[in-house]
């Protein structure tokens, strides 16, 4: 991923970063991929049915990652409650998620990763919120 040096060539930046900001971007980018793969995975499995709420929260989770990644990346402006209030959302996404995936993880391959991914995520995003003001 390109965040670190677009972030710190935007001309709003003037070389303050916040690198708990962009990892937490990076983060929630791949957790997004992740979940989405994740629930591709699942769809794919004998045994649907029983992973219909995973999927779910799957589909929930890489959504939110995705628009935190994106909400979180724009530099122009300031939005920080909206900013706050999307990386609290994702956070609480991913820990739903990283709690259903951690269930079938023994099971699925698929599941243990997204659940490892899903915590990394919400991490990020709680270490996030402390540097936001």
């Amino acid at each position: 991923m390109n965040v670190h040096e677009m972030i710190a060539s935007h001309p709003e930046v003037q070389g303050n970063t916040a690198e708990r900001l962009l990892h937490c971007i990076e983060e929630c980018y791949g957790c997004a991929q992740t979940c989405t793969s994740c629930a591709d995975a699942c769809l794919a499995e004998d045994m649907v049915e029983q992973l219909r709420q995973c999927i779910r929260l799957n589909l929930d989770c890489a959504d939110i990652c995705a628009a935190a990644g994106s909400i979180a990346s724009r530099r122009t402006g300031s939005n920080i409650p909206v900013i706050r209030a999307v990386i609290e959302a994702c956070a609480l996404a991913c820990e739903a998620c990283g709690e259903e995936c951690e269930t079938h993880a023994e099971m699925h391959e698929h599941c243990r990763i997204c659940a490892e991914a899903c915590r990394r995520c919400a991490r990020a995003c709680r270490d996030t919120m402390d540097s936001l003001h």
